[in-house]
């Protein structure tokens, strides 16, 4: 456990499905600081993009539209950031295959990015967290004092988010799935504005075959306090 006048920020990126969020709540637990979720900030205004119907494609509409947002986190019990979307728990919401399959037209738009990676930064400013997405150890937290590259075999990635969906009753068609995966995957690693790529002094971290906890277990090892 971190003493209050301690301050770290300890970044997970990877690619989709190979348990960055998981083990980074996890990690946070047992650290005793703040986990940050910054996926589900572009998720939250996907969400609201898509609720309005909005031509994803129109980079300028998007980032007016995030401009004309307010995202706020509420500390819960167990450390993490519950998200509202103008002032709407949107926890729940923001998880559904229509809302993942359209993030990337969002997590793309450079004043998208530019807005978010100001408010991400800012909640790190004046809290030890753990924060996991595409591009928290190159671009948002550069600093940071521990970045890790989690890694995931593709069809485990694909397994596991498929145990997900098919755990609260969301009918999935594997197939389909792989395919979005991979897909998404490309995306990921081509887009023209924060790219999910390896820090060059990131450690990578490789979940396949591994529990939660036992990605934890392995991480924990690497970290000196």
């Amino acid at each position: 456990m971190l003493t209050p006048a301690e301050h770290l920020v300890i970044t997970l990126d990877g690619p989709a499905g190979a348990g960055k969020s998981t083990v980074a709540k996890s990690l946070a637990g047992r650290l005793g600081i703040t986990y940050l979720d910054t996926g589900a900030m572009y998720r939250a205004l996907t969400l609201k993009a898509l609720r309005l119907k909005m031509d994803l494609s129109d980079e300028e509409a998007l980032t007016a539209l995030a401009r004309n947002t307010k995202i706020t986190f509420k500390e819960t019990a167990d450390g993490s950031l519950d998200i509202t979307l103008d002032g709407e728990d949107v926890a729940k919401a923001i998880r559904t295959p229509e809302v993942t399959n359209n993030t990337f037209y969002v997590a793309k738009t450079a004043g998208v990015r530019t807005l978010m990676v100001a408010w991400q930064r800012a909640l790190g400013e004046n809290r030890s967290l753990v924060t996991d997405g595409r591009d928290q150890g190159t671009v948002v937290f550069k600093d940071a004092r521990y970045k890790f590259y989690v890694d995931c075999d593709v069809e485990e990635r694909v397994q596991r988010r498929y145990k997900e969906l098919a755990a609260v009753g969301k009918p999935v068609d594997l197939d389909q799935l792989r395919a979005d995966m991979k897909d998404r995957d490309q995306k990921d690693f081509t887009r023209s504005v924060g790219p999910l790529k390896k820090a060059k002094d990131a450690i990578t971290v490789d979940s396949t075959g591994l529990t939660v906890e036992g990605t934890v277990d392995k991480i924990m090892k690497l970290i000196h306090l």
